[in-house]
This record gives structure tokens, sequence and C-alpha cells, in this order.
């Protein structure tokens, strides 16, 4: 029995596979230094940081940046809130957007392409900040929980995603529902939701992102009710108090809080501190992710 010899790659695909390994560390390497980086200044005592030369680790570790930022008093309120208007933005988007998607994909809705156009129009027309402010005051939904959630409770873009990803499924599987005796809404809860849960979870994040990033709309519509803060709001106010705000700490001197930290390390802190929590999400949605931005963008 003769053995078959193994014949070694030939160079060109060695040199093309080691171009390939460099090229993706690389990648890799100008990924998460930038993050690596923020971290390692944000654990490293602020004197020192000002020497500049921190890369990816801290030279001198200290927590003190953090404790200042936690010492802030409307910090964990900003937090609540923030998690609330993130939970519940996210879900009621969803669902919003998926209903009206569902809609818009169904052949025997007449109004469809009206809709559709409405809807295309809102991602290239805006009345701009002035009037939209005045609508939200004459709504009378200043100073309210509301203004974090329903303004953006339905999104062209999110529509036409889940509407496009609805349009690749065999609608015989709606037409044989409807004949087992199935109405609208048990098509769409029972069938159409489980099927989509790939765009499902690329909305949600798109979602979660928006809501847990959103500030705007707290100075604007909410500056003033220290109840209905949120965490970037709040972060914001902390950078602000670091080097003008002596009262925003409880029973501390500025003087005495500047000679530990310096704005810089508390801008890293709260890098930080808002990006933890949304990349814990992530891997979450990951593979649905990655599935419902392929087929939800290309039309079977």
């Amino acid at each position: 029995m003769s053995r078959k010899k193994l014949t070694a790659a030939p160079w060109s695909d060695r040199i093309f596979d080691l171009v390939v390994y460099v090229a993706i560390t690389m990648v890799t390497i100008v990924t998460l230094y930038p993050f690596l980086n923020v971290l390692a200044i944000s654990f490293n005592d602020s004197t020192d940081s000002i020497k500049g030369g921190i890369t990816i680790y801290p030279r001198v570790f200290t927590l003190k940046n953090y404790e200042t930022i936690f010492a802030y008093s409307g910090l964990m309120t900003g937090l609540k809130i923030s998690i609330l208007r993130t939970v519940t933005g996210t879900i009621l988007g969803l669902i919003s957007a998926s209903m009206l998607a569902f809609t818009l994909s169904r052949v025997d809705f007449q109004a469809r392409k009206f809709v559709s156009t409405f809807l295309a129009l809102t991602m290239y027309v805006s009345g701009g900040l002035i009037p939209f402010y005045i609508l939200i005051k004459n709504l009378e939904m200043m100073g309210t929980f509301g203004v974090y959630v329903l303004p953006s409770l339905v999104s062209a873009f999110n529509v036409f995603v889940i509407r496009s990803f609805i349009d690749g499924l065999p609608y015989a599987l709606q037409e044989s529902a409807k004949l087992d005796g199935a109405n609208d809404f048990t098509i769409y809860w029972r069938i159409i939701l489980p099927l989509t849960k790939p765009a499902l979870a690329t909305i949600a994040l798109f979602l979660a992102v928006g809501q847990w990033n959103a500030w705007i709309d707290t100075y604007l519509y909410n500056g003033s009710k220290d109840t209905l803060t949120t965490l970037q709001y709040e972060l914001m106010k902390v950078i602000q108090s670091t080097t003008t705000n002596a009262d925003t700490f409880r029973g501390r001197n500025m003087t005495q809080v500047m000679a530990q930290i310096s704005p810089e390390s508390v801008k890293m802190a709260i890098t930080i501190v808002v990006t933890v929590p949304i990349l814990l999400v992530y891997p979450f949605l990951q593979r649905y992710f990655i599935k419902g931005m392929t087929l939800g963008s290309v039309k079977s």
C-alpha cells in the first residue's frame, strides 16, 4: 500500500496567509488600542497621567477617578432613568416598527404604497428643532418621561429593514395560517415575530444604543426635572463640574477634588461608565445582528 505524500503549500499561498494574518492583527490592534488606552487612563492617577505616555495599562493604579464620578448626587437617578428609557423605548419601538412593517408587507393592504412613500419622506424631510420643540410643548410632554419614548416610537428606517426581512419569508405561511383560522394578530405574533428574530435583534441594538446615548432631549425638555435626568446628561454635567461647579459633589471641596483628579481622567472614566453597559448587551445579539443585517438588506 503506497502512502500519499503530503505536498507543502506553495510559497505564494504562505505569503498570502502571512499578509492576511498581519492585516487582521493590525486591524485588531487599531480597533482595541483606543479603548484599552481610555481604560488605562481612567484607572491611572491623574497627576501621573498629565505626564503622558500611558499606553494600555495604568502606570499608577487608582480608583479615585471612579470614586469622584459615583460621588455625584444625580448619578444613580440618571442610571435608573437611562435603563428604564432604554428598556421601554427598545420594546415599544420594536413592537410599533414590526407591526407597521407587517402591515406594509401585506399585499392586500391597499394603502401600502402611500404609507411607504410617506414614511420614506420622513427620512429626508424634517421640520427642524424649533417646530419639534413647539410640538412637544403643545402636546404638554415637557417634564414627562414620555418625551423619551413617544417621539422616537416609529422610525422609517427600522420599519423598512423589518419589512424587507418579512418580504423574504414565504407568503404561503400566512395563507396556510389563515386557512387554519388564524387572524392577522395571531399570524403576526405566532408566525412573523419568531421568524424575524434576526431583524428584530438588529433593530433592538440600534434602538438600545440610541436610547442609551441620548442626552439632548433631557437637556431640552427635562433639564429642570431632577427625577427625570439621564445618565448621559448627568455625566456631561460632571465634566463641567470638575472645572466650574464646586457644589456638585456632596460635602467635598472642589479644590481638594481637583488635587486628586483632572478633567481628562474624569472624561476617560465617564467614557468607560457609559460604554461598558451597552458593550455587555452586544454579545447576546451578535449572531442575530450579523444575520439580520445580511438578510434584511439583501432581498432573496
